[in-house]
Order: structure tokens, then sequence, then C-alpha cells
């Protein structure tokens, strides 16, 4: 049975719904001694096969405590509901993020969107020092206010220790990698890939062609020289910085010995497009920045 307003689970009251994902609920919550609004996560097992649902929010949940990141959600609390045999109801007592996803609100400007992914790319940067691997990054996955101020990494449901080999696929098809399609390894330079196919969408409205997404060359090997590229993202929206283009490009190569060397890179760049873009912006008899809509 679904929470409603009022409920309370160990001394959090159920203010609203906040949204529905595939195997889950997020409640807006009030802890009722301090009065701190919390967002609340429940997975709940229906079936024996909901139980990978309920690992995944564990394995959430121990990634989070060993984060500590301005721009990654933190995840303060769980909560297991059921027998001691058997967990039934799993909940996640997470930060309240104030903002849209990326996918929902994409942002309107270059300069924009490269304080968003600087951003990003830090705490990405951030988890690869702790041992973990995002391994889903995505736009839906990105929060952040209309200004870019405020942005937070969340869903860490996929993210794994260094070096993984997961025994299924897994991964979003418009952005994942292809070690992660092939099931090899999953390094930071899988969520550098991840992270060029987000900036790709954000900055062209176009997917890069990935291994499940629908075309059947993509399915041979890796290393195989045939694989195709996608279009440079600057040929799809001419308005692009050639430099954050080139990023993009690189952050997307097939194999992952041709990508940026690591995160910390990713963000240096970032922040190199990001001045180039303030310059020419004082620079200019116009205040505002480049939309990207082409």
């Amino acid at each position: 049975m679904d929470l409603k307003k009022g409920d309370t689970v160990d001394g959090f009251r159920i203010l609203a719904e906040l949204g529905r994902g595939a195997a889950s609920i997020i409640y807006l919550v009030q802890d009722q001694k301090s009065k701190e609004v919390w967002a609340l996560k429940r997975v709940r097992k229906h079936q024996p096969k909901d139980q990978r649902f309920l690992d995944q929010a564990e394995a959430e949940y121990r990634v989070a405590q060993s984060l500590d990141h301005p721009c990654i959600r933190r995840i303060t609390r769980m909560i297991k509901k059921g027998s001691f045999l058997s967990t039934k109801d799993l909940f996640l007592v997470m930060e309240l993020v104030d903002g849209v996803s990326l996918e929902r609100m994409p942002p309107k400007t270059f300069e924009h969107a490269s304080v968003i992914f600087e951003k990003v790319a830090g705490a990405l940067a951030h988890m690869h020092d702790r041992g973990w691997v995002h391994a889903d990054m995505k736009p839906n996955n990105i929060m952040s206010d209309a200004e870019g101020e405020d942005v937070k990494v969340i869903d860490l449901g996929q993210s794994c220790k260094i070096g993984t080999i997961k025994p299924r696929i897994q991964g979003t098809p418009d952005y994942i990698a292809p070690e992660q399609v092939h099931r090899r390894e999953i390094t930071p330079l899988t969520d550098i890939y991840n992270l060029g196919a987000s900036l790709y969408w954000v900055t062209t409205h176009h997917h890069i062609p990935t291994a499940l997404a629908g075309d059947d060359k993509l399915m041979g090997s890796i290393d195989d020289a045939l694989i195709e590229k996608p279009t440079p993202a600057i040929e799809l929206n001419p308005k692009i910085p050639a430099k954050l283009s080139e990023l993009i490009m690189q952050c997307v190569e097939v194999r992952p010995e041709d990508r940026p060397p690591d995160m910390r890179f990713v963000g240096e760049r970032l922040n190199l497009v990001l001045g180039i873009l303030r310059a020419q912006r004082s620079g200019s008899e116009t205040t505002s920045d480049e939309t990207i809509d082409a």
C-alpha cells in the first residue's frame, strides 16, 4: 500500500509524493523531532525478483556513506522494514534537492552548461578518488537550479567499485559506454564516456549512437576500428565552442584509452571553455551568452 500524507516512517512524517521511478517512490517528509525536511525514497519488494531493487538501494546507501562532496546528494539513513530474515520495505533518507534534472530543464547557454558540468566533473573526480564509479551518468541524474549554482549528482544505484565487471548489462541506452555493453571492467573512464554523451545531448539535442541504441554495427568488438563514430557535435550545432566540441568528442571515444586520462582533466578543460566564453562575453557589446539552440 502506498503511503499517504500524514503517515509516518520511523519519525518521518509524509508531506507529499515527489515522484516515482521504475521500482521506487520518493516522498517529501519532515523529521518530527528536528523539523528538518528530507526526501524519502521507498523501495518495496512485491515478489522475489524485486530483491535486486532492494539490493541496489542498499548498495546506493553504502556508496553514499563513503562520499563527502557538496555536489553529490547525501543519504543520511537507511530504514528496513519486514521480518528478521526478509526485508519487505527499504527506505533511504536523502538530502532534499532544490532543482530540476537536466533532462527536464537543459541549460540554455554554453556558459551555463559549462558551469554545471564542471561541477559534475568535480563530484565524479571525488567518487573516483574514493574508489567508486557512478556508472549511470546522464542528464536525468544531474539536478540543478536555474542558475547552475546548486548542482547535485544523484542516483548512486548502479555505482560500483573501480574495476568491477558486472554480470549483466547495466546503463541507460543513450549514454552507455561500450565497455558496459560488453561487460568489461567499469572504470573512471566509463564515467567520462557517460558524461561526454550527456554533454553531447545537452549541446546538440541529439543522442550519440551507442551499442544499445539500435545500431547493429556497434555491437561488434570494442576494439573494432570499423565501429561508427558519432557525428562531431560542432557539425550538429555550429554554435558550439570549438574547444567544447573537441572535449565532448574525446570523451565519447570508443576505446577507453583514447579518452581524457581522468575526470580532473575534463573539469580543467571545462573551466578553460568557461573562461573563453566569459572573456568573449565581456568583450562583446551584448551581455548575453550564446544560446545552445541552433
